[in-house]
């Protein structure tokens, strides 16, 4: 597969379409979802065009992992939700019903979220 320049995240890092931004660091981007499903809800999505989960892990250098993760982490702490609990999505490719080709995890809590889908 080829990554799409035009996705809407890819849009997104460019500045070509706004977005409300939570944090930043030099390999990741976050911001509040446009249709949250939860109080809390924030994208954080890696800035390097990986389409899925699979291929960020696997390809991505060990900094970018770490800087990604620290991301999602300094999210959690920002937004006080670690005591509470918060939920971490990550949905690849047609049967995870994946919405944009464009690795992202969503970070959702202020609420209770209700248990797992089996």
């Amino acid at each position: 597969m080829l990554y799409d320049d035009n996705n809407i995240f890819a849009k997104i890092l460019r500045g070509e379409l706004p977005c409300e931004k939570v944090l930043e660091n030099d390999y990741a981007l976050a911001f509040n979802d446009i249709a949250p499903q939860a109080p809390i809800h924030i994208l954080v999505i890696p800035k390097r065009p990986y389409e899925s989960a699979s291929q960020f892990l696997q390809n991505a250098a060990d900094q970018e992992l770490v800087a990604f993760q620290r991301l999602v982490g300094e999210v959690v702490s920002l937004k006080e939700i670690h005591d509470s609990g918060y939920r971490l999505i990550s949905n690849t490719n047609r049967n995870g019903h994946q919405e944009v080709p464009h690795y992202h995890v969503h970070v959702l809590g202020g609420r209770d979220l209700g248990r797992m889908v089996f």
